[in-house]
């Protein structure tokens, strides 16, 4: 069974960090580019983050920039996003997908085939 399975959410701080990482099983995760996504209580699920099959290329939302790092580890069949200076707004169910499609560009949710289930940030004093 394919699947992607999502961790290392919790409860932090204003101005904390958290890592997530996002490991595969029942298949190679390095034939995958794969992209974060968030989805905060209210709204639509939106784009965070993306990483090409083989670490080459990565793009990060706009709200994201500078404070989140996207990286995979083939050898380990995972990829982690290390989220540095949170903010309350970040707080979110985080998901990871594999992308199968490339007509559009990276957030388009319809370009990804296989999720994980999320794991919930949130950030809160």
């Amino acid at each position: 069974q394919l699947q992607l399975v999502e961790s290392g959410g919790g409860l932090v701080q204003p101005g904390g960090s958290l890592r997530l990482s996002c490991a595969a099983s029942g298949f190679t995760l390095n034939a995958y580019a794969i992209g974060w996504f968030r989805q905060a209580p209210g709204k639509e699920r939106e784009g965070v983050s993306y990483i090409s099959n083989r670490g080459g290329s990565t793009y990060y939302a706009d709200s994201v920039k500078g404070r989140f790092t996207i990286s995979r580890d083939n050898a380990k069949n995972t990829v982690y996003l290390q989220m540095n200076s949170l903010k309350p707004e970040d707080t979110a169910v985080y998901y990871c997908a594999a992308r199968v499609l490339f007509r559009s560009g990276w957030t388009n949710e319809d370009a990804y085939k296989y999720w994980g289930q999320g794991t919930q940030v949130t950030v809160s004093s």
